[in-house]
């Protein structure tokens, strides 16, 4: 849709969510690599550095689609499915050893990260549909 056309409703919520996933990722990736893995071997450091850093890109790749919303629109769901995987990664973990402490934490972790991303795609598709009947149109 041309810049001069207000904001689809779900290209907004879709928005807020990318702004939303970048602030956690680029704070979260910016704790993490400061913190690394104090109790731990090197190599587990290594590794949880590592992966700080690819969060705080995720974090960067979110901010500039939420800018951009109006041209994204696989990227976003690209986004969602990582989100949706992140969130059912620690799904599996929290089944197989079990939920950290405090459990209230690791929830507030979770269930943002499996409702908002399927939220977001939800929205993304309805935009992508909007989109495609305002080209035809």
């Amino acid at each position: 849709m041309p810049a001069n056309t207000p904001m689809p409703t779900s290209q907004r919520i879709v928005q807020v969510c990318l702004f939303l996933f970048a602030a956690i990722a680029l704070f979260g990736g910016t704790l993490q690599m400061y913190l690394g893995q104090p109790l731990t071997t090197p190599r587990l450091d290594n590794v949880h550095r590592f992966m700080a850093g690819i969060y705080f890109g995720s974090g960067l790749i979110c901010l500039w689609a939420a800018v951009t919303v109006r041209q994204q629109r696989t990227l976003v769901l690209l986004i969602g499915l990582s989100v949706l995987l992140a969130g059912s990664g620690r799904l599996l973990s929290m089944s197989i050893v079990g939920l950290p402490e405090p459990p209230a934490q690791w929830l507030g972790y979770l269930v943002p990260e499996l409702v908002v991303s399927c939220v977001m795609i939800a929205a993304q598709l309805v935009t992508n549909a909007k989109v495609a009947e305002h080209q035809a149109a």
